[in-house]
């Protein structure tokens, strides 16, 4: 998530303050994402560096300056609106990262280990759910990040129990120092 990108947006509808642009900030993104007035300030300092905001008030990134955005700032936000974000290569998630590793420890029971992930998962997906459902119909912001949470844990339970399936048509191997090449053949994937 790009900060300055965000505040652009925020920018984008009319003049606002430092600390308005943070209050905003949170209650747009579902206040799920807590953001320093400190990292406000900063970022809004380098926005008017780089040309894309404007600021008028008593010189300085402060409390008292109301921030308007600029034409090429205007643009920014327009270009980072329409462009995709890099799905390629794949984000250095943990958990798989811990199944790779585990494959190759002597001992460890992968659908055991399998099973404490996707446990943990389906409670959060419950606990997600449960939020939903208490969701009133005007909190979008929240429909939407919950929403793309639960997704997104249905997508790694997904992934869990094809790997389980997988895992288990495998016959039985000792830990090899020759671990696959994984990497490269990921990064001829085109963007």
């Amino acid at each position: 998530m790009s900060i300055r990108h965000a505040l652009l947006a925020l920018l984008s509808e009319g003049p606002k303050y430092g600390l308005q642009l943070r209050q905003e900030f949170e209650s747009r993104t579902g206040e799920v994402w807590p953001l320093n007035v400190g990292q406000v300030y900063t970022t809004l300092q380098r926005l008017e560096r780089d040309g894309f905001v404007e600021s008028e008030g008593s010189g300085g990134a402060g409390p008292q300056n109301v921030f308007t955005i600029t034409p090429p700032g205007s643009d920014e936000l327009t270009e980072w609106l329409r462009t995709p974000p890099d799905v390629i290569p794949p984000p250095r998630d943990e958990l798989v990262i811990k199944l790779l590793v585990a494959m190759r420890v002597p001992g460890v029971d992968l659908a055991e280990l399998l099973q404490v992930h996707r446990r943990h998962l389906v409670q959060a997906m419950q606990e997600y759910t449960h939020l939903k459902g208490e969701i009133a119909e005007d909190e979008v912001e929240l429909a939407l990040v919950v929403d793309s949470e639960l997704f997104r844990l249905e997508a790694i339970v997904r992934w869990l129990d094809t790997a389980d399936a997988r895992l288990k048509r495998l016959p039985a191997r000792a830990a090899s120092k020759d671990a696959p090449r994984v990497g490269r053949r990921i990064a001829g994937i085109r963007r």
